[in-house]
């Protein structure tokens, strides 16, 4: 039997190659090393909460600075890891951390290499399989309710499970499939391409288990068949899957599902992908941490075809920060001001809860101008938000604000009518634009 201070033994993965179903083009050197930078940069910022999928897209690169990773993954085992007293006494279901929270940190454990044969380990995983269990009650037996969280959470936990090869319950499964089939995965009318993605991964991962009936390999191969059709069907002009931002996510499926090269549709999207990447479109960390695995032809499920062994041995630190040469976006603000009109509008009401034009720094993004409007005494302005796994959600605008079972959300549009793909963190508005916050039905 292993000895138990063998499990706590430091661990470094060697990931085996991937099929490379949508190659890298030539000449890409650069771009890629310096979003490898940023996110290891990122992740020495003790300022910011520390985040799973970061760590994960660092793992899955080929270039490592494994002090850094280290550290990192300490930070995250003091935010995330439960107290050993705690797993003395029965498990009981805790609602925090979220199921797709939790389970990001699953698949940051796996790729560390750490060991979930530990009491802490199996907490974790009863938590994550407790999380399942109650999203799975609220879609309901007919499946025509809604999970708790939503079903890209749904389908990152039942990931998550697979990766660390759990069987998982086949009624969890049977919904997720059944939610697919049936188009339950959409956003503002059209397919969410970051859930077809999401739920696709988990596909792959569970047809490749061995705990599963041939009847049930048999769905999940047609339910994989359709995500693969719909995302295809979802590509731009462009060369992008839905948007920009559901790329990364889209492309990490299309390799996990090891699409054929000679396909036109991964080149295109590629090309998109860096084309964004080098015009700086990327600022959100989540999406930047599931772009990083597809330069280098990885998915999340790269993570499965590893061996580990002890660190030392192992292969020599080949990512090296250098200085910052250039100031940040924060010490930029303040130079100039811009002009930003924001409207609230509560449909059927004609008249708005509030428009003003607000004066901001430039390069400030639209949550800074929401910070500004709630400034402002002499025209009151509140909103609220919600914590995600992609950042700050608008929850309440003028203290209206979805109830519970009200399938409604505050939608961000950029006048006339273009529904913005950005967070309220992330995007960054220009002069004299207006900004409409709508309260509408999903």
């Amino acid at each position: 039997m292993e000895p138990r201070w063998a499990r706590f033994v430091p661990l470094l993965y060697i990931l085996f190659s991937s099929v490379q179903s949508c190659e890298i083009p030539n000449g890409k050197v650069k771009p890629i090393n310096s979003l490898n930078t940023e996110l290891l940069q990122l992740a020495g910022d003790v300022s910011q909460e520390p985040s799973p999928s970061l760590y994960l897209g660092l793992r899955l690169s080929d270039e490592h600075s494994l002090e850094k990773e280290k550290q990192y993954l300490q930070r995250l085992k003091e935010a995330f890891q439960p107290n050993i007293s705690r797993t003395s006494a029965a498990v009981h279901y805790q609602e925090q951390p979220g199921t797709g929270l939790l389970a990001l940190y699953l698949l940051a454990l796996r790729a560390a290499c750490h060991s979930m044969e530990t009491p802490e380990g199996n907490w974790l995983i009863t938590q994550l399989k407790l999380h399942l269990h109650k999203e799975k009650e609220r879609i309901g037996h007919r499946g025509d309710g809604d999970p708790i969280t939503n079903y890209y959470q749904y389908s990152l936990g039942i990931l998550a499970l697979c990766v660390h090869k759990k069987k998982i319950d086949e009624h969890v499964i049977h919904k997720l499939s059944h939610a697919e089939e049936h188009g339950r995965f959409q956003h503002n009318g059209d397919v969410s391409v970051d859930t077809e993605a999401m739920a696709g991964l988990a596909f792959v991962c569970l047809q490749e288990a061995p705990f599963y009936t041939p009847e049930l390999k048999g769905k999940l191969d047609r339910s994989l068949q359709r995500v693969k059709e719909k995302i295809l069907q979802a590509q731009t002009s462009e060369g992008a899957f839905g948007n920009i931002y559901s790329s990364p996510l889209a492309v990490q499926f299309l390799i996990a599902a090891r699409m054929r090269q000679k396909k036109p549709e991964c080149p295109v999207a590629m090309a998109a992908l860096f084309r964004s990447l080098e015009q700086g479109d990327f600022r959100n960390s989540l999406i930047k941490s599931q772009l990083l695995p597809v330069l280098y032809g990885k998915s999340y499920l790269d993570i499965t075809r590893q061996e580990c062994r002890a660190e030392r041995g192992g292969p020599e630190e080949s990512l090296v920060l250098a200085a910052p040469t250039s100031a940040s976006r924060k010490t930029n603000l303040g130079e100039k001001r811009i002009g930003v009109q924001l409207v609230v509008k509560r449909p059927p009401r004609r008249l708005p809860l509030y428009k003003h034009i607000l004066s901001v720094p430039t390069g400030s993004s639209l949550l800074e101008v929401l910070e500004a409007a709630k400034g402002q005494s002499h025209v009151p302005f509140m909103f609220e938000t919600q914590s995600t796994l992609s950042g700050p959600m608008l929850t309440s605008v003028m203290g209206v604000k979805a109830q519970e079972g009200e399938r409604k959300y505050w939608k961000i549009i950029r006048a006339p009518n273009f529904i913005l793909d950005e967070g309220i963190a992330d995007y960054i508005p220009k002069h004299k634009e207006t900004i409409i916050l709508r309260f509408m039905p999903w």
